[in-house]
């Protein structure tokens, strides 16, 4: 199992299980492959992917979990 962060543009606004994913938060996915799963649950509306958690400065309301459906 590997673990990646994803960020998404500036006009990339998603909700998922109720929580509003965009620009200012982080999600974090472990998988097999966490990029295959970013695409399954948003398409190619994002922005990046980052092997490590990357400069939080840039991302105010943090990290969203998508396996366990919480912040960090």
């Amino acid at each position: 199992m590997k673990t990646s962060y994803f960020s998404f543009g500036q006009c990339h606004t998603h909700s998922y299980n109720g929580i509003t994913l965009d620009k200012n938060i982080v999600v974090k996915i472990s998988a097999e492959n966490p990029r295959d799963k970013m695409f399954e649950l948003f398409g190619a509306k994002w922005c990046f992917e980052y092997e490590n958690i990357p400069n939080m400065e840039f991302f105010p309301r943090g990290v969203f979990n998508i396996n366990t459906n919480k912040f960090e």
